[in-house]
């Protein structure tokens, strides 16, 4: 795939970028932010675990067409933790907050993995703030007691023992191939894991991996149904939380959606194949 060497730096020289931190709900927020103010909000939401830096290989592309933010979700990256239990709600009304801090009437809204399953339980609950909408290997759809066992354990070692081995192995379980994962990616991981409060908050954060938390967090066939943005539901074939056929069921039971497949790629399709990425949501986003 092209790029796999690339560090963050080299990721975003091609345009004008900041980091900032913003308050919202009562949170201190941070984000990665391209683009100019007036252009099309577009709003990025990474996995359970994860931060901002997932869409390193996207930003700028992005920022030529949309006012774009990556955020870091309440509890993850280097916003704040507060000990309260991360279901799906919280994340919605944290979205919401930041949308309200930042004036976004309406955003393009997407998410990979648990920010894919909040941002479609964002448009079932606001439906009228959602302009279109991107479910990049979306979670809320799923109960595999395997693999959600399989995210507590490798999550857990990488967060209670942040050595170099285990941040790698936590993120190379992300990708196709483990050789994406660059030793940029594993320092920032590594370090946002060695974070105050970040041992704190996991568990806290993991308990969408515990079976009947997560199964009154997933959305309903008839919640499916109700979401009412343009929508692109977007799939790997090699994808280790979910096999082709959910992003599929989902993309049937959303009325006006879209599936696009995306080949030899894991569960970081953006991260992994940007090129092909950019290209697919990109035509989507600017339909």
């Amino acid at each position: 795939m092209s790029n796999v060497f690339q560090s963050f730096w080299s990721d975003l020289r091609a345009g004008a970028f900041e980091q900032g931190y913003l308050t919202a709900g009562g949170y201190r927020t941070r984000f990665l932010h391209t683009g100019r103010a007036g252009s099309p909000p577009l709003i990025l939401l990474h996995g359970v675990g994860g931060h901002a830096e997932c869409y390193s290989r996207n930003l700028v592309q992005h920022g030529e067409h949309f006012d774009t933010y990556a955020l870091d979700l309440i509890g993850h990256g280097y916003s704040d933790k507060p000990l309260l239990q991360y279901e799906i709600d919280v994340y919605v009304e944290h979205v919401r907050a930041v949308m309200d801090t930042l004036g976004f009437a309406t955003v393009r809204l997407s998410g990979e993995s648990l920010g894919g399953w909040v941002s479609a339980r964002f448009a079932v609950k606001y439906p009228d703030r959602v302009a279109r909408l991107v479910l990049n290997t979306s979670g809320g759809a799923t109960l595999n007691p395997e693999v959600m066992q399989r995210i507590k354990t490798l999550t857990m070692a990488a967060v209670q023992n942040p050595e170099w081995a285990t941040v790698k192995a936590r993120l190379e379980w992300l990708m196709a191939d483990p050789k994406t994962v660059t030793d940029d990616l594993v320092a920032c991981r590594q370090a946002i894991y060695r974070a105050p409060g970040m041992l704190e908050a996991m568990p806290y954060i993991l308990c969408l991996q515990e079976t009947e938390i997560r199964r009154r967090n997933n959305l309903t066939d008839a919640e499916w149904r109700a979401i009412k943005a343009p929508t692109l539901v977007l799939w790997t074939d090699k994808d280790p939380t979910a096999a082709v056929d959910v992003g599929e069921r989902i993309a049937n039971l959303i009325p006006n959606a879209e599936f696009a497949l995306m080949t030899g790629c894991g569960h970081w399709p953006q991260f992994e194949d940007p090129d092909t990425f950019n290209a697919l949501h990109l035509r989507f986003l600017r339909g």
